[in-house]
């Protein structure tokens, strides 16, 4: 396997393709802030700025820069995108709201957490650039709110339409992003404030989420409960996307200290592999989007597509396992997720990627970003990859 060439490809294609899609289309030189829906050739669709989408775009500029490329232009983006989200995207509490109108009027309620977790890592990836203590501070408040939401497991408040009779669940994807974002904290802040929530995080994605009996980890586990609900298609849920992103933030956490976390390195490569032999579509090749763990009908009408983040995801995924082990079944799949996803869904013709297929790989739209993506996956996994592939030998 020749690392340094495949690195490079990646490299090319983030510089050369994706970033200038992003840079050209996504400011709002008239209100602030970011567009996320575009079409294929970058026309934008709707001027909706939901939140999480918008804090990614903060963050990945800023982690882009800090990884070398040190264009301004990366800094200014980044900075303009903090200065109207932050001005402009809370509550009077201090919380997120999930979507703002174009001009920056609020549009729809913090329910979700994930405004908070985003703006968190965006601010304190900035911080890192500018040294303002203003960038540090959104940064904090916005972790230690998440942290407590996801804690309470009533993310949403007072905007949960659950009632008595709905089994609570703990959200893997909660667990996950804490134990990255206290990294990043971590990382950019120098603060230990946070090693107590990635503790607490790697256990439930280790302890709670993870079942033996399957030697799996779910989506959702009930909070009174050790084992999985089988009785429920949610309680069944599998997301093999988002196992393999946690597992590769878990690698990224524990191998600071590889000997002493050596027997949790090797329970996360394990199911790192179970998750892929049990995500592959055996037929039609790539990962499915949602699957049930006992094989029964899918509430979830799109649960056999194939999206593009799951194969960012599983792709770092690969990567990381192996430079942890130096396993060359890693490399084997790496090569298979690899050709899939460049496949599918890289864009020569107008750069950027598109994000969604069907179950055979025919692409069933050709949007380039929109309420769920925007410069993010694919920009982190392109750089990631790029990275952890040059320190590996041919």
């Amino acid at each position: 396997m020749n690392w340094q060439k495949c690195a490079k490809r990646y490299e090319d294609e983030l510089l050369n393709s994706v970033i200038p899609f992003w840079e050209k289309n996504c400011v709002d030189e008239q209100y602030g802030g970011y567009f996320t829906s575009f079409e294929r050739d970058g026309k934008v669709y709707d001027t909706m700025k939901y939140m999480w989408m918008q804090w990614r775009i903060v963050y990945m500029f800023a982690e882009i820069y800090l990884a070398g490329h040190k264009k301004d232009s990366y800094v200014e983006i980044a900075e303009k995108g903090f200065d109207f989200l932050y001005n402009k995207g809370k509550d009077e509490n201090g919380r997120y709201y999930f979507a703002l109108n174009q001009a920056g009027v609020p549009a729809m309620a913090p329910y979700s957490l994930f405004s908070d977790c985003f703006a968190a890592m965006g601010a304190a990836k900035l911080y890192k650039i500018s040294g303002k203590e203003l960038h540090a501070e959104a940064a904090v408040a916005a972790m230690k709110s998440y942290v407590e939401r996801a804690k309470s497991g009533n993310s949403a408040l007072q905007w949960n339409k659950s009632l008595e009779g709905k089994t609570p669940y703990y959200s893997l994807g909660h667990y996950m992003m804490m134990a990255n974002l206290g990294l990043i904290m971590k990382e950019c802040l120098d603060t230990n404030e946070f090693d107590d929530a990635m503790d607490v995080a790697v256990d439930m994605v280790l302890n709670k989420f993870y079942s033996p009996e399957f030697g799996l980890v779910f989506e959702n586990m009930p909070m009174d409960s050790d084992k999985p609900d089988l009785s429920s298609s949610i309680g069944r849920q599998m997301n093999p996307g988002h196992v393999l992103e946690a597992m590769w933030f878990l690698i990224n956490y524990l191998e600071q200290d590889k000997e002493k976390n050596q027997d949790k390195i090797n329970a996360i490569l394990k199911i790192i592999e179970n998750t892929l032999n049990f995500g592959w579509d055996k037929k039609y090749g790539g990962i499915y989007y949602f699957m049930d763990a006992l094989g029964k009908p899918h509430l979830e009408l799109q649960h056999d597509m194939k999206l593009w983040w799951v194969h960012n995801e599983a792709t770092l995924a690969c990567l990381y396992a192996y430079g942890v082990s130096g396993d060359k079944k890693f490399v084997d799949w790496f090569k298979k997720v690899d050709k899939f996803m460049w496949k599918h869904f890289a864009d020569p013709k107008y750069g950027e990627w598109f994000a969604y297929c069907n179950r055979k790989g025919e692409l069933t739209h050709t949007l380039k970003g929109g309420k769920w993506k925007t410069f993010f996956h694919v920009p982190r996994c392109l750089l990631f990859a790029a990275e952890k592939m040059k320190t590996f030998e041919k």
